[in-house]
């Protein structure tokens, strides 16, 4: 059984942060101590939430990867793809996603080949939504 990774990780606002990872992405909470952080599932992941100052989160640096430029540091997961195209329709309907990437395949007919799209979450933070035809070709040279 492969294990879940825990990733705390930088918000300006713990209310927005809160209906963005709930009532957006759908994750359920865990542990919160008011005015601190709160801890979400996140696809079986622990991500916790931590208060800190606007200047504290995002360094607006990009990387190039299949030719669009990706924020980094950047986090999220790997879904199956019948998710991932799941997520992306329902993010797709809904209102207010700040989008960096729209959904898109990247790296066609290559090995890796990935469908793929980047949010912000309110407070600025990257997150990037990925999933491949087979998890065998994960790691694909």
């Amino acid at each position: 059984m492969t294990r879940p990774f825990h990733l705390a990780f930088p918000v300006d606002d713990l209310a927005k942060t809160k209906v963005f990872y709930m009532d957006i992405l759908g994750c359920q909470q865990g542990r919160e101590l008011a005015d601190k952080w709160v801890d979400f599932d996140l696809y079986g992941h622990q991500m916790s939430a931590h208060l800190r100052a606007k200047s504290q989160i995002n360094l607006g640096i990009t990387g190039n990867v299949d030719g669009d430029a990706v924020p980094v540091p950047h986090f999220g997961v790997v879904l199956e793809m019948g998710e991932w195209k799941a997520l992306a329709d329902r993010l797709k309907a809904a209102e207010g996603i700040d989008w960096l990437l729209e959904p898109k395949i990247r790296f066609e007919g290559k090995p890796g080949e990935q469908g793929t799209f980047f949010i912000k979450d309110p407070s600025g933070n990257a997150l990037e939504f990925k999933a491949f035809a087979s998890d065998s070709d994960i790691f694909a040279k």
